[in-house]
C-alpha cells in the first residue's frame, strides 16, 4: 500500500469516527441503551469517559438494573469507582451484589476509604465479608480502621487516603512523593507533615512546594499552627469547624496527636443535608429516617410517626380535661367556647416562632444556655408588641363583626396578650433546657411546645374570664 492509499484510509477512519461522535453528540439514557443493544460497547466506552461521573450517575439511576450491571462492567475501574459513589445507596447495594466478587473488589478497591466504609455499614453482614474478603489487604485495612469509631463521629467519616511528607524531606523529594501517592489520595492541594511517630506537626500547600527551590526542606518552610479535628469528635461540630475556618480539608488526628485521616468539604455538605433533615423530621415530631422518602416503606414510615402522635395524643388529654374542669363557667357563656381554637392556635404559633429561632440559633453556636436571660427579655419584648397588636385587630373585628360584649372581647383580647408572652418565653426557653441536658433541641420543637401552650393558653383565658365576668 502506497502512502496515498494510506492518507486515503486515515481521512475516511477520521470521518466514520467523526459521524459516529455527531450521532451520539448529545449523550443520554436512550443513546446509551442503543449503544448497548448494538453491543458497541467499545464506541459506547470511549463516549461515557467524556461525561462527567455525577451526570453519568444521573443517568444510571433511570436505567434497568441490567443495563447498569454492563455499563460498570465495561467503565474504566476509577471511572466505576467514581461513578458508583454518585449513587444512592440502596442503589449501591443493589449492583454490588448483582456484579462478581473481582468486579465488585475493583470497585471497592478504588473507591474512597470513606465511600466504601459507608457502603459496607448498610450491607448484610454475610455479604460485607464476602467482599471485603475480594478486596486488596490496604483496602481491607482501611475499611476496617474507619468501621472502629462511632457513627456520626469525625473518625467514622474521615477518609485515610491523603498525602502525609516528613519534615526532614526536600521539597523535591516531597513532590516526588506526591507523584507516587497523589492519584490515589482524597485531595493534594494541603499535603501534611509528620515526625517520626507521626504526629502531626505542620501543613504545606502545594502551590507553596511548586514555587519553593527544589533543595529547600519541608519543616522549614511548613505552617506550624495546624487545625485539626478530634476522631471522636460529633459530626455537627465538624462541619462547625469547617464554617469557621474556611478550609477545604482538615486533618483528623487521635489522643495522641498522630495524623489518621483528613475530612473533606464534601463530605461536610453530606454531613449539613443529613444534620438538617434529621432536625426537620424531628421538629416536625418524626423519628429521623436514613433513606429517601419514595425508597421508604408504608409501614417504617407508619413507625417513625406513631411514637409521637401517641405522645401528643395522650398529652393533649390535658387540654380536654382544663375544659372539662370549666363546663360549668362555659355553660354561663357560651360564646367564649367559640375563641377557644383561635386562642390556642395564636399561643402556638407564637411558641412555634420563637422555638425555630432559637433551634437554628443554638444550631449554629450563636447562642448559648448562658445567654438565657438575654433570650427571655429579648422574646419578653418582642411578645408584648406582637401581643398588643394582636389584640388591637382582634378587639375591632369582635366589637365590629362578632358584635360580642365588651367584657368578653375584653376577655378574649387579654388572654391572646398573655398567651402570646408565655408561648414564646416556653418556646424559646425548651429548647435551650433541652441543649443544657445533652437533648437535641429540634426534639422541643413546634407540635411538643404547641401542646404545651396550648394548656397553659386555657387556664390563663378561663382565669382571666373568671376575674373579668365573675364565673
Amino acid at each position: 500500500m502506497n502512502s496515498n492509499q494510506e492518507e486515503v484510509r486515515d481521512v475516511e477512519e477520521t470521518l466514520v469516527t467523526a459521524s459516529e461522535r455527531t450521532e451520539y453528540e448529545d449523550l443520554g439514557v436512550e443513546e446509551i441503551r442503543d449503544l448497548l443493544k448494538k453491543g458497541q460497547y467499545t464506541k459506547l466506552r470511549q463516549l461515557i469517559q467524556e461525561l462527567n461521573n455525577a451526570d453519568m450517575a444521573d443517568y444510571l439511576e433511570e436505567m434497568e438494573e441490567s443495563e447498569v450491571i454492563k455499563i460498570f462492567r465495561i467503565l474504566p475501574k476509577d471511572m466505576a469507582a467514581d461513578v458508583f459513589s454518585y449513587l444512592e445507596i440502596d442503589q449501591q447495594q443493589s449492583i454490588i451484589t448483582s456484579l462478581s466478587d473481582k468486579d465488585a473488589a475493583r470497585i471497592i478497591d478504588n473507591m474512597m476509604s470513606d465511600d466504601a466504609k459507608e457502603l459496607m455499614e448498610e450491607m448484610p453482614a454475610n455479604v460485607v465479608k464476602r467482599l471485603i474478603a475480594n478486596t486488596r489487604p490496604d483496602t481491607r485495612q482501611a475499611i476496617n480502621h474507619l468501621m472502629r469509631y462511632p457513627e456520626d463521629s469525625a473518625g467514622s467519616i474521615m477518609t485515610v487516603e491523603y498525602v502525609d511528607l516528613k519534615e526532614n524531606q526536600t521539597v523535591a523529594e516531597a513532590i516526588e512523593r506526591i507523584r507516587k501517592v497523589g492519584l490515589d489520595s482524597e485531595t493534594i492541594n494541603i499535603c501534611y507533615v509528620l515526625d517520626t511517630k507521626r504526629t502531626l506537626v505542620g501543613t504545606v500547600a502545594l502551590r507553596y512546594l511548586l514555587l519553593s527551590e527544589p533543595d529547600a526542606v519541608i519543616g522549614e518552610m511548613m505552617h506550624k499552627n495546624v487545625i485539626s479535628l478530634h476522631t471522636l469528635m460529633d459530626q455537627e461540630e465538624v462541619a462547625r469547624q469547617f464554617k469557621k475556618y474556611e478550609f477545604t480539608a482538615m486533618p483528623v488526628v487521635d489522643n495522641e496527636d498522630r495524623l489518621v485521616g483528613i475530612i473533606t468539604v464534601d463530605d461536610v455538605v453530606d454531613i449539613l443535608e443529613e444534620e438538617t433533615t434529621e432536625d426537620i423530621e424531628k421538629m416536625a415530631a418524626m423519628t429521623p429516617s436514613d433513606k429517601p422518602y419514595l425508597k421508604t416503606s408504608v409501614f417504617d414510615t407508619f413507625k417513625k410517626r406513631i411514637p409521637w402522635l401517641l405522645l401528643l395524643m395522650i398529652s393533649a388529654t390535658f387540654t380536654g380535661g382544663i375544659i372539662t374542669s370549666f363546663e360549668n363557667a362555659l355553660s354561663r357563656y357560651v360564646v367564649l367556647t367559640a375563641y377557644i381554637p383561635m386562642l390556642m392556635d395564636t399561643g402556638g404559633n407564637a411558641g412555634g416562632q420563637a422555638s425555630a429561632t432559637i433551634i437554628r440559633g443554638l444550631s449554629l453556636d450563636e447562642v448559648e444556655f448562658s445567654d438565657w436571660w438575654i433570650v427571655v427579655w429579648r422574646e419578653i419584648r418582642t411578645a408584648v408588641l406582637c401581643g398588643v397588636v394582636l389584640a388591637v385587630c382582634n378587639f375591632a373585628k369582635l366589637m365590629l363583626f362578632d358584635q360580642v360584649g365588651v367584657s368578653v372581647a375584653f376577655v378574649v383580647c387579654i388572654t391572646m396578650t398573655l398567651a402570646v408572652i408565655v408561648a414564646k418565653i416556653v418556646g424559646s426557653m425548651l429548647p435551650m433546657l433541652a441543649k443544657k441536658i445533652g437533648m437535641d433541641p429540634a426534639v422541643m420543637a413546634s407540635p411538643f411546645i404547641t401542646t404545651i401552650v396550648d394548656a397553659i393558653s386555657l387556664l390563663i383565658y378561663f382565669r382571666v374570664a373568671t376575674v373579668v365576668l365573675g364565673i
